[in-house]
């Protein structure tokens, strides 16, 4: 090993490596932030080319890393916080939040036991405790900080699964999966996240066990074929797990109607997870709070913060209402979660988790509700929500461009759309001004489809972008459709 002993530690050299190495960094972050472009350009092509590997047996050292990083990654990344990103629920960063991440990575604390990370766990607990209270749920600590939504949605369908085979006496954990598994199903809508087919096909019921329940005009989970679908679930000899519903379509940003899935779901004894990945946001929204009332009665739910609380990727958190369904996942290590600690209160979260080793993300909610406070919070979620109604106004006043939807959280769908072409032409003229503007580094806007056909998507979460800057862009879009369909 050489004399410069690269280890963060509390020894004088050390320390003072560290030091370097976080200016040099925060010195070419500051220099990035000031670039121009949104983004430099570079094709798929162009960057495999570029971007080459130097590992040699002595190093380069810290310095020349950084210089390399800086080049081949600082300097050909997205511009996330660039007025004109709009396309995917991609958030940019509270100055807070990047600061969390600095304590966060020089204590490596790892979240699977209280002896490894103590004052973190203790931090995270009153965070769930805290969480809870804004969805309506009893006072408790039932949940755990997670890398995002898929984890999340994971975790409420394992313990709706395991529930499930609980209340027929059966236990999952110790005997596995058993009896007819093609009658077992989980019905979301046709709108819900991917991640509920992912997760089914991980758990071993594979997509076939995931019935999709149609939406109304606005995406949102219709009821009565929700009522249809359990109905002929139960004709068919089916079992039905869970519902799943959606506070905040990917897309859409659709809300499904909480309260009536709700309803249905304790009448049949079924669990109901929903997915608010980014509609939770509005938990702490003073003018659309009420868009998730419902939420309460949910047997759990996910929750993002990398998305519209402005965090640094990733963050998200499960919360289960009821904490007796721990027990359904729980497993005991001596060298983690031992009976002694248990029987004296020692807090090991592992027990809460899919994971063990775990980040300390938690740190920058709480960093970030404390430095911001409600109010500022609720302005800059609002924000976007309130945006996204005056973009979609202007945009059904442009002679060139559609409004596909009426917005609902803080994305707006529309198109390109000229006369006199069919819509197939539409669909692909769409698809191509969405990769030209990305190419020339000035835009990147969403492609995605709204009943089939492909349509452009601004995703509104920036809290400093404003109508002017919308407006920008759509002119953009505008004079790039036209230019393409010459």
């Amino acid at each position: 090993m050489s004399d410069l002993n690269p280890i963060l530690s509390g020894s004088a050299q050390s320390i003072a490596a560290y030091q370097d190495a976080i200016e040099q960094s925060t010195k070419a972050v500051v220099q990035w932030l000031q670039q121009p472009e949104m983004y430099q350009g570079k094709s798929v092509e162009q960057l495999r080319e570029r971007i080459n590997l130097a590992f040699t047996s002595e190093g380069l050292g810290n310095q020349a890393a950084i210089e390399r990083a800086v080049e081949y990654f600082l300097k050909d990344s997205l511009s996330v916080h660039h007025p004109q990103c709009v396309a995917h629920l991609h958030c940019p960063s509270l100055v807070i939040s990047q600061a969390a991440e600095v304590l966060i990575n020089a204590t490596n604390q790892s979240m699977d036991s209280w002896d490894q990370s103590p004052s973190a766990t203790i931090i995270e607990i009153k965070l769930i405790e805290w969480l809870r209270e804004q969805v309506g749920y009893q006072a408790g600590d039932a949940g755990v900080f997670t890398s995002g939504g898929t984890q999340s949605n994971l975790m409420g369908l394992m313990l709706a699964r395991d529930a499930f085979f609980a209340r027929q006496g059966h236990s999952v954990q110790q005997n596995g999966l058993t009896g007819n598994l093609s009658k077992i199903k989980v019905l979301c809508s046709e709108h819900a996240h991917f991640s509920v087919q992912k997760n089914m096909a991980l758990m071993g019921l594979g997509y076939q066990s995931v019935t999709l329940v149609k939406t109304d005009a606005f995406s949102r989970m219709d009821v009565n074929d929700l009522a249809a679908k359990l109905a002929e679930a139960k004709a068919n000899g089916e079992q039905v797990m869970a519902i799943v519903a959606t506070a905040g379509t990917t897309d859409a940003g659709a809300i499904d109607p909480l309260a009536q899935i709700a309803a249905l779901a304790a009448e049949h004894q079924i669990w109901m997870h929903v997915d608010a990945a980014w509609g939770g946001a509005l938990l702490l929204s003073e003018k659309y709070r009420h868009f998730l009332n419902g939420l309460e009665l949910a047997d759990s739910v996910t929750l993002d913060f990398h998305k519209q609380f402005f965090q640094t990727i990733s963050c998200g958190a499960f919360l289960l209402k009821d904490a007796r369904h721990y027990q359904l996942m729980r497993y005991q290590a001596a060298y983690l979660n031992s009976d002694f600690d248990e029987e004296h209160g020692v807090p090991n979260l592992v027990s809460k988790s899919l994971q063990t080793t775990r980040r300390f993300d938690a740190l920058k909610l709480w960093m970030g509700l404390e430095a911001l406070g409600k109010k500022q919070y609720a302005e800059i979620i609002d924000n976007g929500v309130t945006l996204a109604q005056q973009v979609a106004q202007f945009v059904a006043e442009q002679p060139l461009l559609e409004l596909v939807m009426q917005p609902q959280l803080a994305s707006v769908l529309f198109r390109f759309r000229p006369e006199n072409l069919d819509i197939s032409a539409v669909a692909l003229l769409n698809q191509r001004i969405g990769d030209a503007l990305l190419a020339s580094g000035s835009a990147n806007v969403g492609v995605t489809e709204a009943d089939g056909v492909t349509c452009l998507k601004l995703t509104l979460l920036n809290p400093t972008v404003c109508l002017e800057d919308v407006k920008v862009l759509l002119a953009s879009v505008t004079a790039c459709g036209m230019q393409l369909h010459a």
